[in-house]
């Protein structure tokens, strides 16, 4: 996954347990947890604006951007250009 999540960073910073970051923002500690663990799909921005705030930070601080290939490819895989009627090799 391209995008990094970096909220075990920050807590480990902070000193700050999970739980507690949870109550500071108002989120349930498992829905933390999956943002925690890059498993999220999505954050809203008021989320993160409040996990900004808790822990006294930018949200570059929190995400992170990391090059290489898509989590999940998009694109269907381009038709073939064997003519008609010819086998292609393997």
């Amino acid at each position: 996954m391209p995008i990094i999540v970096n909220v075990d960073l920050m807590l480990a910073r902070r000193k700050m347990r999970l739980n507690t970051l949870a109550e500071k923002v108002g989120i349930t500690p498992q829905n933390l947890s999956v943002l925690k663990t890059g498993r999220a799909k999505a954050i809203r921005f008021s989320t993160l604006e409040q996990l900004c705030a808790a822990l006294d930070c930018q949200p570059g601080d929190i995400l992170s951007f990391e090059a290489g290939p898509p989590s999940a490819p998009e694109a269907t895989p381009p038709a073939s250009t064997t003519p008609a009627g010819e086998s292609a090799e393997v």
